[in-house]
């Protein structure tokens, strides 16, 4: 009976690779399904080994566990299909072939891999009256010339989080050759947008003016963010209009706040709507102007920076459609992009940076901001 119903649990587990969490709780454990997918088909391995068959229920637990199983190396197949792909498919979007030394887009053996931490420094960029914001300067881990710079913008709905942030793909730009800035902004309920944009910019004159010390190369920003910091930094990257912002990564970010709130997450899962009016200050119908103007795809036009989105098919929190919308506006403008879909991902995959979501993730990023660099 312990078999059977471990089978059953597994298999419940195994779904949220297949389909979106319907709860919170289940959300955070649809991360682990997805990105640690190969520790629990390992378990299901072992329950499916395990048993006497003399047991009336070994036949149905054995089925149910090796039905989980597959379902668990599922995430394998589709990154490694992915992975076939995906440096061909950025050459012909970006016209620069991957140089030597990125490695290869997925690997199984990464999943063993581990991220070497890389020194960080805290600096104070602005001080407002009411506050001051500071953020974590991880500089280049190669010295020759100014290097470029990665502003990271951390997420939680514009009310939580902090520059401490997944801070593992942080250390790995460094090590990569690239200065990392990941910033602290104003959250709401206390700051409604777009005080989050009017950071960013200053976080951009503050590195600019402290590029010397800082071996900043000022020609090539690049704006990175995470569901909510996402549409920050992707506001941010289209309405600032700085020619020293190269590009911008979206990282599961809500994309048309219009659209959005029009059709809300699961409640059980996060109350979008509420989330919203209070990082723009109210109900859509009392403050429409706050939602076009904290939509990225409001600014879409032939001028804004290349774009890389990432989000994963199963994301509960910001609906993948945000980024189908946003693909196909940056399409009808002409600018350089490029959507990496996750089929089995859910919103934060990337927590884990060695998962099959967090390879690829990682991949497209290293790719991208070499393609930035070396054009």
């Amino acid at each position: 009976m312990i078999r059977f119903i471990l089978s059953i649990l597994l298999l419940l587990t195994a779904l949220l690779i297949l389909f979106p969490a319907p709860e919170y709780h289940l959300w955070l454990l649809a991360v682990i399904a997805g990105e640690y997918c190969w520790v629990l088909a390992l378990a299901a391995l072992i329950v499916l080994a395990s048993g006497r068959r003399e047991d009336k229920a070994f036949i149905t637990g054995t089925i149910i566990s090796a039905i989980a199983f597959f379902i668990f190396i599922l995430p394998i197949f589709q990154a490694s299909r992915i992975s076939g792909k995906l440096s061909g498919n950025l050459d012909k979007v970006f016209l620069v072939k991957a140089k030597r030394g990125i490695g290869k887009p997925f690997s199984i053996a990464k999943f063993f891999a581990k991220t070497s931490e890389a020194d960080h420094f805290q600096h104070t960029y602005i001080k407002y009256t009411d506050t001051s914001l500071t953020l974590d300067f991880y500089p280049s881990k190669i010295k020759s010339n100014r290097r470029p710079c990665v502003i990271v913008i951390h997420g939680g709905s514009w009310s939580s989080g902090d520059s401490q942030q997944l801070p593992e793909l942080n250390s790995l730009l460094a090590t990569n050759g690239y200065n990392v800035a990941s910033i602290n902004y104003r959250m709401a309920p206390m700051w409604k947008s777009p005080a989050p944009v009017e950071d960013v910019e200053n976080a951009l004159k503050y590195l600019r003016s402290h590029a010397a010390e800082l071996s900043i190369d000022t020609n090539q920003f690049v704006l990175l963010g995470r569901s909510a910091g996402a549409q920050i930094a992707l506001v941010a990257g289209y309405t600032l209009k700085n020619q020293h912002i190269a590009g911008v990564i979206d990282f599961y970010g809500p994309a048309d706040m219009v659209w959005g709130y029009a059709a809300p997450s699961n409640p059980l899962i996060m109350d979008s709507r509420k989330v919203m009016e209070r990082y723009l200050g109210g109900t859509y119908s009392s403050v429409p102007k706050q939602y076009v103007n904290s939509s990225p795809l409001s600014f879409v036009d032939a001028s804004v920076p290349p774009t890389l989105i990432i989000h994963g098919k199963n994301d509960a929190l910001v609906a993948y459609e945000h980024s189908r919308r946003l693909n196909q506006k940056l399409q009808q403008a002409g600018v350089p992009h490029y959507w990496l879909r996750l089929p089995w991902a859910t919103h934060g995959f990337d927590y884990n940076i060695n998962g099959p979501g967090g390879q690829l993730s990682t991949y497209a990023v290293l790719r991208f901001m070499d393609d930035l660099v070396r054009k």
